[in-house]
């Protein structure tokens, strides 16, 4: 095929790569060491390369030739401590465990500089042209937060917003939302963004014990949403994993029974709304975008009616009869949510407050909280992607896969949320990856671009390849053939040729 001349930069995308170390295996897919591999897009040309992120965890399991840094799924007993005074300090250094720098999610962009991500308190920068692993940064030096989400938003001027969680700080559990500045003053040139990070604010948990677990948060011109979903960490028990033998994993739980709050923070006072809204119990990693409309904010989610999917990426299930045997219990669902700005004092208890035209609804209770019902968009979407330049704005495409029962996507998707239309690529023994729209320099429209997805193949005759697809029409534009194993991968960004700071190979 032909790939755009105008599409110059590097596709830049992480993944788990490596989930066996001498003779030892992880349990999950999620924790296998990260992988980072980029195409690097040159005059209508392609090149590839691929590099393990030299970690710290990657250092010590390849010196020990085995694994020895606990990851979510797989706990891992570094030495068998040889006399019972050193087994019991063993146990006890693990109660508040340092976590992992295998940062195996995403990719974020601060400054100039390029980070590998992941949801520990760790980041680890990289070269995003050699795919080399530079300085390690720990966020906790900057904020109180023992975890933080793989996906952050940019503002404007460039500024990274962030969410993570501050676990029992002085008795209190709260999610605290960053801002770490894309650039420093002069005077302070030698000094990093994150030395000039700042708390936007913070939003006390509903349980000092059992904080929510989120995977990504949402933002609009003038407002942050934080959802906060019953599928919950359970301290104690992370605390005492390590004694029980068991992974943090098993320490996250859903309460189907309870319900789902929304949080809205105002952008300018830093204030969260004070009217309590909320819906039914749901799981949910991916936002899709949200904006506002006469008095109201729309977000997109896709929700599950359960937290399956994260059971489905054990090893011992990723078997040779994968594609049969695993079936989601919840199918991905893309629902829309309208929550009305003003709550008017005189609306009747019982009535539905949204007033823009849409089949969600936001009705008042007796106790002045709102009941959230969503609109359903879709279903069998997931790793949602949008033209970034739409972010917090009204917007019409989402760029996604298409997953059916099962979790590993088929298709690569675009769907029109305004009427419903959807168009998809999808050709036999492929496995797509999240799709990463590129727009054209100086589009004016919001598909005028390129949607690039890396795809890996289930027939291990063919070779992989990276697909580029024409955004508007969803027709083949090109493939660059790999003659090498690719992985599946997670995230990633695409990173203009400008915004990519030369430096010597």
């Amino acid at each position: 095929g032909e790939w755009p001349t105008w599409l110059q930069g590097i596709l830049l995308r992480n993944g788990p790569g490596m989930h066996t170390i001498g003779d030892t295996k992880y349990n999950h897919w999620f924790d296998g060491l990260a992988l980072l591999h980029s195409f690097t897009f040159k005059n209508g040309e392609v090149y590839y390369r691929s590099k393990y992120l030299r970690s710290d965890a990657y250092s010590c399991n390849v010196e020990a030739n085995r694994i020895v840094v606990s990851e979510f799924g797989t706990m891992a007993y570094p030495d068998p401590c040889k006399n019972i005074f050193a087994k019991a300090f063993c146990y006890l250094s693990h109660t508040i465990p340092e976590f992992t720098d295998n940062c195996l999610i995403n990719i974020m962009k601060t400054g100039d500089d390029f980070y590998a991500t992941s949801e520990t308190n760790f980041i680890r920068k990289i070269n995003p042209q050699t795919l080399e692993t530079l300085e390690k940064v720990d966020y906790n030096k900057y904020v109180a937060v023992n975890v933080a989400t793989s996906h952050p938003h940019y503002d404007s001027a460039g500024n990274v917003l962030n969410l993570g969680t501050s676990i029992v700080d002085k008795g209190k559990t709260k999610y605290i939302l960053f801002k770490i500045p894309s650039s420093v003053p002069e005077k302070d040139k030698k000094k990093s963004c994150f030395k000039h990070l700042e708390v936007v604010c913070s939003i006390p948990s509903r349980s000092l014990l059992h904080p929510s677990y989120y995977h990504s948060f949402g933002i609009t011109e003038n407002y942050i949403i934080f959802i906060e979903q019953p599928f919950r960490l359970d301290i104690v028990k992370m605390a005492t994993a390590y004694i029980r033998g068991v992974n943090w994993a098993s320490c996250l739980a859903y309460h189907k029974e309870e319900k789902t709050w929304f949080h809205f923070i105002d952008r300018k006072t830093k204030k969260e709304i004070p009217t309590k809204i909320y819906t039914d119990a749901m799981v949910l990693f991916h936002h899709v975008n949200a904006y506002e409309e006469d008095g109201h904010i729309v977000f997109d989610i896709i929700a599950y009616a359960d937290n399956s999917l994260y059971d489905m990426f054990y090893l011992k299930n990723l078997n040779k009869d994968f594609e049969e045997n695993i079936k989601l219990t919840s199918v991905p669902t893309c629902k829309r949510f309208v929550v009305p700005l003003q709550n008017d004092k005189d609306a009747e208890v019982g009535s539905n407050l949204v007033t823009l035209p849409s089949t969600a609804t936001a009705v008042k209770e007796k106790d002045g909280s709102i009941y959230c019902q969503p609109e359903i968009l879709c279903e069998g979407i997931e790793l949602p992607r949008i033209n970034y330049d739409y972010n917090g704005k009204k917007y019409r495409y989402v760029f996604a896969t298409g997953v059916q029962w099962s979790p590993v996507p088929t298709k690569i998707v675009k769907f029109n949320v305004q009427t419903k239309e959807t168009l998809h690529w999808g050709e036999d023994h492929c496995w797509p990856s999240e799709p990463i729209f590129v727009p054209r320099p100086d589009a004016k429209e919001e598909d005028d671009g390129v949607v690039l997805t890396c795809i890996v193949m289930s027939d291990p005759n063919k070779a992989p390849f990276l697909l580029a697809l024409d955004a508007k029409t969803f027709k083949e534009l090109g493939r660059a053939t790999v003659n090498v194993e690719m992985h599946l991968d997670l995230h990633g960004i695409f990173i203009p040729e400008k915004d990519v700071k030369t430096q010597p190979e």
